[in-house]
């Protein structure tokens, strides 16, 4: 085969690995992912029969901004704006080695306490948030498989190809 042969075929498979997910995250037993959440702004979202939530957000950041910058405007933005009180903030790895930090929120919803979880990673020049929120009795319940889901989450490419093009090619899993 000619090296300009090759070179076309490098050059049309590249769009096509293009697609997809920038991250890879498993659906935890007792879930099941949901189709067509992209129109709400989620990545990946999954739920369990009781309604306990799972899900990833993304968002282009271009190594802007480090993972202190956007814990604290998470942080004041769930608290100020949206009246959470931060119970616990939790030092986080994700399944690639990614340092990430996981807060752990509460409210009252319809006077009942309800759990949300917002997990940070930045890579890639991407913001990824990892959520998980339910009912406090209902969350606590899926506790064990909302962290199963979220420690089994990717978001860096592991790829054979250079860096340069794992950048802004292979990270769509």
């Amino acid at each position: 085969m000619k090296l300009g042969h090759i070179l076309l075929a490098v050059a049309l498979a590249l769009p096509a690995v293009a697609c997809g997910r920038p991250f890879k995250v498993a659906t935890a037993p007792g879930f099941v992912e949901l189709d067509g959440q992209q129109n709400d702004g989620f990545a990946y979202r999954a739920t369990s029969p009781e309604g306990v939530v799972v899900s990833v957000r993304v968002m282009e950041d271009e190594d802007r901004a480090d993972l202190g910058f956007w814990t604290k405007s998470i942080l004041l933005q769930m608290r100020d704006v949206s009246g959470y009180a931060l119970v616990r903030t939790t030092d986080v790895t994700s399944l690639d080695g990614t340092p990430g930090k996981r807060l752990e929120l509460a409210h009252d919803e319809d006077g009942k306490p309800f759990t949300y979880w917002v997990t940070i990673y930045v890579a890639q020049g991407k913001l990824f948030l990892a959520e998980a929120g339910a009912p406090k009795d209902l969350f606590d319940r899926s506790q064990p498989s909302v962290e199963w889901s979220m420690k089994s989450l990717k978001v860096k490419c592991d790829t054979w190809v250079s860096p340069v093009l794992a950048s802004r090619t292979c990270n769509r899993w």
